[in-house]
């Protein structure tokens, strides 16, 4: 029999919502009952159009002009609606044999580009018709519903999102000042040369290379510096060829700089003799330096964790920071990082000339 209790019964739901199979029940029951349309809205707190479209969507066809009109049928009610809400989606937007949709294909797989950056770029520089260019979100929509030739590991940004714990642990001692002393510019980004740094390793063995990083925070220019290994001596040796390569304007370029309270750090203050100022951030804090974080797992596209730094050259190194550099970013309103640390510098040396001039 098609009722679930003999008694009627209002179910708990708010106005606005479809109805639900116990709605389609109640509706059979006062409808037995005698009920108008009325009245069962008003137990179900729904409009009375919305019990007609039902009661019509739940009644079969009779069959000939004998026999009996056909009931209405909560379940046939549901099954109907299940089928209609089936076909009810919006049109894809994406046609994969589009200029645009190949060109964000090619981009994704060879640059390792993202959705974002790729439709942002095209913007920008103005690549296809504004109406071939479908937004970041219907892109990963499609790749979700599988509508795409990519899969999610080919954006492994899109699997990697995680929550930052916003509470500075203080069992540990902070190597220098504190990042509590920072000048406010250098959180805001809203004057380059402030820096952050960290080192990306291979293997964890403690005997072999590791990669020194730095990522400029206004910019987001990122350098990737090959070193002999995880220690002090290691990372100011490398800091020391910087300063040769900048010359007068390394403090200019290098105005501070943060890192964590890592040993290989613990020598990093020294550089405030030549100007620049140091500051580490809180023990276990690794969401205050989070341009850095972010761009070391960017990184491990090309140095995947767990492989050995030994079996790549210091070019190969430097290499794959260029390639970070010409990725155009979002936050840079899709500009390289390349492009305006390029711009940065040409401001620097034109008015350290004015200056001897």
């Amino acid at each position: 029999m098609d009722q679930l209790n003999a008694t009627t019964f209002t179910p708990d739901r708010e106005r606005g919502q479809h109805l639900k199979l116990e709605d389609r029940f109640s509706i059979k029951i006062f409808r037995k009952q005698g009920h108008s349309l009325r009245s069962i809205a008003a137990e179900l707190d729904c409009s009375p159009s919305t019990v007609m479209y039902e009661l019509r969507r739940g009644t079969g066809e009779r069959n000939g002009k004998r026999g009996r009109f056909p009931e209405y049928s909560a379940k046939r009610g549901q099954a109907n609606y299940e089928i209609n809400r089936s076909r009810c989606h919006k049109p894809h937007k994406v046609n994969v044999h589009s200029p645009f949709i190949e060109w964000v294909i090619h981009q994704v797989r060879v640059e390792h580009w993202t959705f974002d950056t790729c439709v942002g770029r095209a913007r920008r520089k103005g690549l296809f018709p504004r109406e071939q260019i479908v937004c970041a979100k219907t892109l990963y929509n499609e790749l979700w519903a599988g509508n795409l030739p990519l899969t999610p590991f080919d954006l492994p940004e899109a699997l990697s999102r995680k929550r930052k714990n916003n509470r500075p642990r203080q069992n540990k001692r902070i190597l220098g000042k504190s990042i509590d002393e920072r000048p406010e510019e250098a959180s805001l980004r809203t004057v380059c040369g402030h820096w952050e740094i960290d080192t990306v390793v291979g293997h964890r063995s403690g005997r072999e290379s590791v990669v020194l990083t730095l990522v400029e925070k206004k910019t987001d220019h990122y350098l990737a510096i090959k070193i002999p290994g995880k220690d002090s001596d290691s990372v100011m040796a490398a800091m020391e060829v910087l300063k040769e390569e900048y010359g007068d304007a390394f403090s200019e370029i290098f105005k501070t700089i943060t890192a964590d309270n890592g040993s290989e750090f613990e020598r990093l203050s020294e550089l405030e003799a030549y100007g620049v100022g140091v500051f580490f951030a809180h023990p276990y804090s690794s969401w205050e330096r989070p341009q850095n974080e972010r761009h070391n797992r960017l990184f491990r596209r090309y140095l995947p964790k767990g492989r050995s730094i030994d079996n790549y050259t210091a070019e190969q190194i430097l290499q794959f920071a260029d390639e970070m550099n010409a990725l155009p970013r979002r936050t840079l309103g899709y500009a390289t990082p390349e492009e305006l640390f390029d711009e940065f510098l040409d401001q620097v040396y034109s008015v350290n000339k004015v200056q001897i001039a």
